[in-house]
Parts: C-alpha cells; structure tokens; sequence
C-alpha cells in the first residue's frame, strides 16, 4: 500500500530571524513510518524542518517541510487515488502572524515590517491569525485513501479529548483519530466514526492498530 505520514511541527515566521512554532520532535511520526516500511507498505514521510529526533528514518521518500503553507502544498501535490493511506500526525502550528505593530512616543500603534525586528522599536504587539485547517482538506485529496488524523490536547480530561476527536471525524470526515496528551493520560485513544473509542497503551500497540486500518 502506499502511504503518507507526516510528523513534526511547522513553523510560521515573525521576521527574517523569528518564528513561531509547535512543539515536536517528529518520533512518533518517524516511528510510525519506520513500522509500515517494515511491513510492506511504500510510505513518504513529510517531516517538520525543526523536528529534532535522530533516530533512523526507513521510509522510501522523506521530504522535509517548514510552514503550514508548505506543508499543504507538499500534501495537495501527492493528492490522487494512488495513496492509501494518510497519517496526519505533524504538529500544524495553528495560527501565523499577521501585523505586527509598534507604539509611537505618542501612544499610536503602527505597522511595522522588518527583514529583523529591532528591539530599539520597544514593545511590539503581533496580531496572530488562525493557519487553514490541512486536515480539512484530506478528504478531497486523498478521496480513496484511508485518513487519520490525531488530536492532542492539555487541557481537561479525556473524555474532553475523546469529545474534540469525534468533532474532528465529523467536521474533516476522517476514518479515525487518535487521541493524546496530557488532558488523555498515558496511552492512546482510537476513536473511529461510530462514535466509539478504544484505548491502546502504547505506540506499538498504536502503529499495529492503524496498520490494520489499510486492509
């Protein structure tokens, strides 16, 4: 089967030197894409410039990408009915800079746009704007492919998170998605379009799941 994983985070730039950015170090991906290339599949791994793991990446084809943008385009340019499956599991930075401003001796706010933003300007407020959603887009890209998307959360509990998960297959009509993070606890919960959710313990038990998905 042919098979998309991307894993590790983007990053949105502030000026020429600063960035916003996600954290992830790109293993669970990266582990992810190993397991499938072991077992058979064709995968391409899409991974985050500024993810940090080193360990050893087996996939036929790894491209690295850099902002939400780039990674989208680098999606829609795979798109057809030739992949079987994805796994969206990068970290997508949810929100970019917009203006960015600088307050006047006179207390005006103006923009201001730099190569380098110079601290001699004082405070600056950034307005941040929300990133398109690339999960959004799966569907229409990849309309035969089986898609899974992840949903990590820290803040409340995991039924919260179980909650988000399904809003996330409703809205992005995904085939499943995999819940994490603090407000989840230890594990993983594989929540699917019935609106069931099943937990795993660890990522073996995770990558054999999803593995299972493409047959």
């Amino acid at each position: 089967m042919n098979c998309i994983v991307t894993a590790g985070p983007t990053y949105e730039k502030l000026d020429q030197v600063r960035r916003l950015t996600n954290f992830s170090t790109g293993r669970l991906g990266t582990e992810l894409a190993n397991y499938l290339t072991d077992q058979g599949h064709t995968v391409t791994m899409l991974i985050g410039e500024e993810a940090n793991y080193s360990g050893k990446r087996k996939a036929e084809r790894v491209e690295t990408f850099t902002t939400a943008e780039d990674l989208h385009d680098r999606l829609q340019a795979q798109s057809g009915p030739s992949v079987h499956g994805v796994f969206h599991a990068a970290a997508v930075s949810d929100f970019t800079f917009g203006k960015v401003f600088a307050r006047s001796p006179q207390g005006k706010l103006m923009a201001v746009k730099s190569g380098k933003l110079s601290t001699r300007q004082g405070t600056l407020l950034a307005e941040l704007t929300p990133t398109p959603k690339i999960i959004a887009s799966l569907r229409s890209w990849f309309p035969q492919a089986r898609l899974v998307g992840w949903k990590y959360e820290v803040d409340g509990d995991r039924d919260t998170v179980i909650a988000a998960a399904q809003r996330q297959l409703q809205e992005c009509l995904t085939d499943l998605c995999v819940a994490n993070g603090p407000a989840y606890g230890v594990g993983f919960g594989l929540v699917t379009t019935n609106g069931k959710s099943r937990h795993v313990p660890g990522p073996a038990k995770l990558f054999e799941a999803l593995e299972k998905m493409l047959h």
